[in-house]
């Protein structure tokens, strides 16, 4: 009886918060307090799939879930992004019976991964999807070694690993795991010789801190990476993009699948190629996962088409506080061709943790935007003169760049004056701030 009741009661504050717009975490953080081990009294699928990492967990479950469903397949996932033990346990209680049975063939979970530890204390994934481990909200994170000491105990012998090869941190997670399938991109034109960005992450090894060499990079500290003195190295991969052009907008993968990207950025490139290696590994074709994922328009609103006066606009969501997550947006925009305009929205640190800390500011490439194409460069919220301060570092015309505090009187502003195509680069709690004065594209 206890049962049923909990899950009554998660129910019905569920249908409450989306009356009320509230979020997706409260029914499942009552359940919790109401009975600890909750999800250990409910029958769930024999599947579960777990994907974490620092970025890119959210689009990758997406394509994950379409790619499944598209195969007939029924999937239960956390689609409202709520990725801690309470958003967790929200998803499941309110999508199983009240005799506790999750009627589907597939649980899918988007895991925090600091939190991975606590979500999958009562139950154990069949496949765990690991995307990247990179510099993240320094002051609830520290060092990323930090995060990956936290996800560690997250794994159980008996879960299939998929790994990132590409990623030197990412890999080590393999040592003393039997089951493992790896996913990376091979060699291609968007490769460099060695590691870009400001910071050299991939410098030492992370399991004897010797020096790293590099047969080749495709941003940031990802790529074909050797320590020099134990030997830790990229892994073959069991799944491939063989051939990427980002200018073209088309990746192939293991040689012969081909798919067109409706967001061309590396970014995108690495979620595609995780929602791929899964989905084979859960017995899906080629076929039916091309199908989905060519020219995929992500739902997640981590890219808005929109139009604001005479701008023609993409909004590119960031993740909070981290600086690979900006250079892959700004780096996106500087491959492109076409004059623009490019905003940079920076009027909340965190959600959380008010700091007021912007020392990870520096870490951001912004140098990546003295490029031509680039016409002019906004800056834009209460953080304003600190985007100014690092702007002024960098070797960008000074003439380019604006600063503008206030969001509101800047968006008033643009519907009267001012046209061409726009690309505003902000992260999740500013991204509205800025896109409730907009006309979005369905």
């Amino acid at each position: 009886m206890k049962k049923f009741f909990v899950i009554l009661i998660c129910k019905m504050i569920r249908f409450v918060g989306k009356l009320t717009g509230r979020g997706s975490s409260l029914p499942g953080k009552v359940a919790l307090r109401l009975c600890p081990d909750i999800l250990t009294r409910v029958q769930l699928p024999k599947r579960i799939i777990a994907v974490t990492g620092s970025n890119g967990k959210t689009s990758t479950v997406e394509m994950i879930a379409a790619i499944l469903r598209a195969d007939g397949q029924r999937v239960v996932y956390n689609n409202e992004g709520s990725n801690q033990v309470d958003g967790v346990a929200t998803a499941i209680l309110s999508c199983c019976s009240f005799s506790g049975k999750l009627d589907a063939d597939v649980l899918l979970v988007e895991s925090d991964e600091r939190y991975a530890v606590h979500s999958f204390r009562y139950f154990r994934p069949t496949e765990f999807v690991i995307t990247n481990l990179y510099r993240d909200q320094l002051t609830r994170n520290g060092h990323s070694e930090s995060v990956y000491d936290a996800i560690a105990p997250a794994i159980h012998p008996d879960t299939k690993l998929l790994l990132n090869a590409d990623d030197p941190l990412v890999s080590c997670f393999a040592k003393g795991h039997d089951n493992v399938k790896w996913f990376g991109l091979d060699r291609c034109t968007l490769s460099s010789d060695a590691p870009t960005g400001v910071y050299r992450d991939g410098t030492y090894c992370p399991l004897c801190k010797a020096p790293m060499t590099y047969e080749f990079a495709h941003y940031n500290h990802i790529g074909a990476y050797t320590c020099t003195g134990c030997g830790h190295s990229r892994h073959d991969t069991d799944y491939a993009v063989t051939d990427a052009d980002l200018e073209q907008g088309v990746l192939t993968i293991d040689g012969e699948v081909q798919v067109h990207l409706a967001l061309r950025s590396i970014y995108n490139v690495y979620n595609i190629l995780a929602a791929y290696a899964v989905c084979r590994e859960c017995g899906v074709s080629s076929e039916t996962i091309a199908q989905v994922i060519d020219n995929y328009i992500l739902k997640n609103g981590r890219v808005v088409r929109f139009t604001i006066g005479g701008y023609d606009g993409t909004l590119l969501v960031s993740k909070h506080e981290n600086s690979v997550a900006y250079d892959t947006n700004l780096r996106y925009v500087a491959a492109l061709k076409e004059p623009c305009t490019v905003m940079v929205i920076l009027d909340a640190v965190s959600r959380k943790y008010f700091t007021s800390e912007t020392s990870w500011l520096w870490d951001i490439d912004f140098d990546l935007l003295n490029t031509p194409q680039v016409e002019k460069i906004l800056l834009v919220g209460q953080y304003c003169h600190d985007l100014a301060l690092r702007f002024s570092f960098t070797g960008i015309d000074p003439e380019k760049v604006e600063y503008h505090a206030d969001i509101n009187a800047l968006a008033e502003k643009m519907k009267v004056e001012g046209a061409g195509k726009l690309y505003v680069v902000t992260c999740f709690s500013d991204r509205q701030k800025f896109l409730s004065h907009t006309q979005k594209e369905a």
